[in-house]
């Protein structure tokens, strides 16, 4: 019997997904605005952003773990719960504490509770459907929050120009507990129950047993995951700490320019997860190689612009276009990638493999972060000399890739 791809649980699981993310987007935007303008430093503020994705790090195997040994759906609950009575706390805490600290402190807050929530989402999305509609699946729920990362740095960007951190972070938490009152109403089959073990032989074990799978029978999927690692070094290295730094810092506009680009970044990854779509059977990894390649290659006119006479306008324009054009590409990646470990994964380890790929990508994420930062830094007033040189190692990455991928499909 056919299945379809629109089910009860699917479209609570998206609607979810879009409250929580759309909440998470306008708080994050906020908090990156509020750091970059209290330090006035790429550094500092990258140095900020990897101490806060320590956690993730460190964590995400545990989550992986807790995924697949637990109940999901009250997991998820208590997930986002959680993320709101943070988020309500920190915002009562910032008239009276430190700002830095309670910024520092609510990053480093929503990281451990991210190193759950993700892979315990993921393993949910093959619970519900099988096939190509995995595919088709993890592209819908890439649009879907793409649609909320469209509108949300537009009104996170003007509330926190008109108003200041403390209102976008009320806000907020209205969206995480939406979130977590829908996913009350998703209803899972019930997960065969491990054997009792303590919890330290059960984590060892589990992620032994993870391992041990991608090394020995699915050594494809492991090289594909430490390629995502390596182009996530470069390409969220420079995407994370650059775009803000370029738009705040190097060309000096407001915090309302820079929630416009991240809509535009929105409308990049919508497009992006549209392709990803329509990349269904073995053919899906053919091109993927040129994908990753396309990354590197819109960097290069982002460099060029800021080595030219341009307007800060005119400049704004050029980069934020090229930062789409990675987006977009970073997203028919990743979605192709997810969906390939989904599949060749089986349902009772679903959650620690994605915690495995969540930290490998993480851990090179974190250490491109705290590298570009220091990049833009050493760079000063000349970003080209970092965005150059990026663009056509990621090209090299990409081409290079093609022997890598060469056994992979779907």
């Amino acid at each position: 019997m056919k299945r379809t791809l629109w089910t009860r649980n699917f479209i609570l699981l998206v609607l979810g997904q879009a409250s929580s993310l759309f909440g998470n987007l306008i708080l994050r935007l906020a908090l990156s605005m509020y750091l970059l303008e209290v330090t006035g430093s790429a550094a500092v503020f990258a140095g900020i952003l990897s101490a806060a994705a320590l956690p993730t790090i460190i964590l995400s195997p545990l989550g992986g773990v807790l995924a697949d040994r637990v109940d999901r759906r009250r997991l998820m609950v208590l997930l986002d719960a959680l993320t709101g009575a943070f988020v309500l706390a920190a915002a009562l805490l910032l008239p009276v504490a430190g700002g830095i600290a309670v910024a520092t402190g609510l990053l480093i807050a929503l990281s451990v509770l991210g190193a759950f929530e993700t892979p315990t989402v993921q393993a949910c999305i093959p619970a519900m459907l099988a096939g190509d509609d995995i595919i088709r699946g993890n592209a819908v729920v890439n649009q879907i929050a793409s649609v909320s990362a469209l509108v949300a740095p537009m009104l996170g960007g003007a509330l926190y120009a008109a108003l200041g951190l403390g209102p976008v972070m009320y806000a907020s938490v209205g969206c995480f507990w939406v979130t977590a009152l829908l996913e009350c109403f998703i209803r899972l089959e019930p997960q065969k129950a491990p054997p009792r073990q303590g919890a330290v032989a059960v984590i060892i074990g589990d992620l032994g047993e993870s391992l041990r799978f991608l090394v020995r029978e699915q050594p494809d999927i492991l090289r594909l995951l430490l390629l995502a690692a390596l182009s996530s070094f470069f390409v969220m290295g420079v995407a994370v700490v650059g775009m803000p730094y370029l738009v705040r810092t190097v060309l000096g506009l407001d915090a309302v320019w820079y929630g416009g680009a991240e809509s535009a970044l929105a409308v990049a990854a919508i497009l992006g997860s549209v392709a990803a779509g329509l990349f269904t059977g073995r053919t899906a990894f053919r091109r993927l190689s040129w994908v990753l390649a396309s990354m590197g290659a819109f960097l290069i006119p982002a460099g060029v612009v800021l080595m030219l006479p341009a307007g800060n306008v005119t400049s704004f324009a050029v980069i934020a276009a090229c930062f789409c054009g990675v987006q977009a590409a970073v997203s028919v990646y990743s979605i192709l990638a997810v969906s390939a470990v989904q599949q060749r994964t089986p349902a009772h380890m679903t959650g620690k493999v994605m915690a495995c790929a969540a930290t490998l990508s993480l851990c090179a994420q974190l250490a491109g972060q705290l590298v570009y930062g220091i990049l833009f830094d050493q760079a000063a007033g000349r970003p080209w000399l970092v965005l150059i040189p990026t663009g056509v190692v990621i090209m090299a990455v990409g081409v290079w890739s093609r022997r890598v991928l060469r056994g992979l499909t779907l």
